[in-house]
This record gives C-alpha cells, structure tokens and sequence, in this order.
C-alpha cells in the first residue's frame, strides 16, 4: 500500500483512480456524490493484531457472519483469551454462522510454513490439532452457532477475519506471524477490488478444502 501511494502521488492521481487502488482520497469532500461507502476501501490501519483487537471483538458483538481463513487460529478462537472466542462465548445464544479454513496440519504447506517461521512439523501440527479440538468444544458451548471448519492445502499468505462485510486483512511473513502482521480493515466499496478479491480467495479457497466439521 505504501508503493501504491507512492505512485499515486507521483502520478498526481485524481481521487477517483485512488480509490480504485483501495487508497484514501485527498480531497473527500469532492467525492460527497458517491457517498460514504463510495470512498476508499481500507478505513483504517492497525500495526499489529494487538492494536486491532478492541476494535475487532466490538465489531464481533453485533454480527451474524463470521469467516475466518487462518493457519492454526490460536490466536482467533482456539484459546480461552483469544480474540473473538470470548466474544462468542459471552452471547451463546445469539444465531451466528462461523466458518473457518484452517491449513492441513498433515499437507506439504504446514511443514514448508513450519520451517519457515523455525517450529517442528509435529509441533506446528499439534497446533492446529488443538484448534480444531477447540472449535469442536466451541460448538458445544454455543449452541445456536452453525459451525463450519474446513482444512486447506495451499502455501498460506493472507489472513482474514471477516464479521458481516468487513474485512479485516493481515499478512503471514517469513519471518513473523499472522498476528504480528499491520491489520488492514476494509469495507466494500463500488469501485472496489481488494474487498472483492479477498472475498474471492476465500471463497475459492474453501471450495477446494476439506470440511471436517
């Protein structure tokens, strides 16, 4: 994002073309015809999952859709203080659909993603075995939740939480953790591509899992 503004200062882009990139218009007040959802994609920026946090469980309250593609997802619902676990725990009873892709702890992908952030195969395995135990738990103890949890086996790059239709989009590195990540949230807009296109790679990504719950 920081290259894409780059260019678009250089290029002195209008603030239409800005918002095809998914950047903040400089002139907003000039875009009043288009409406608040006519701006720019990314509404706010976060350095780390840490930052996001408050901002993401107090989004998570009034929801009804939650999709979440991730690697273990410890962090996001396999733990007592995780990020959205608590927030799902505290309103059992309110209807929520929760569909989760996690990676195959068996697949190519979790042993080349193991080695890469310096973690065992098995132990890396064994991570996201416990967050599937967990899940199945978290079924239990919410019982109007529609549980869906699905393995993929594909390399992982991105991150995702998305509650109803927004976005909240981070990065896995080579060297660092999804949570670790800058936390980009997004909102759809008409003239859009990044909130579509992460729409997409889940969807497509879901398709070509496995469900297991």
């Amino acid at each position: 994002m920081e290259t894409y503004e780059r260019v678009a200062e250089g290029l002195g882009m209008p603030d239409e073309a800005r918002l095809m990139f998914g950047l903040a218009p400089q002139h907003p007040a000039g875009l009043d015809h288009l409406g608040p959802v006519g701006r720019a994609e990314i509404i706010q920026t976060f350095p780390s999952q840490s930052t996001a946090a408050q901002d993401i469980r107090t989004a998570a309250r009034h929801v009804t859709a939650i999709d979440v593609l991730a690697v273990r997802g410890l962090g996001i619902l396999g733990l007592n203080d995780s990020l959205l676990r608590p927030e799902l725990i505290g309103e059992p009873d309110v209807p929520r659909t929760l569909r989760v892709l996690l990676l195959s702890p068996e697949g190519q992908a979790a042993a080349r993603r193991a080695e890469e952030i310096n973690e065992t195969p098995e132990s890396f395995s064994a991570g996201i075995h416990l967050a599937e135990a967990r899940l199945r738990e978290l079924g239990t103890i919410a019982p109007s939740l529609t549980l869906e949890v699905y393995r993929y086996n594909i390399f992982p790059v991105w991150r995702l939480i998305t509650l109803d239709e927004i976005q909240y989009v981070s990065a896995f590195g080579q060297k660092w953790e999804g949570h670790e990540s800058a936390v980009y949230k997004l909102a759809p807009t008409p003239q859009g591509a990044l909130h579509r296109g992460f729409r997409r790679l889940f969807e497509q990504t879901r398709r070509t899992a496995q469900r297991i719950i």
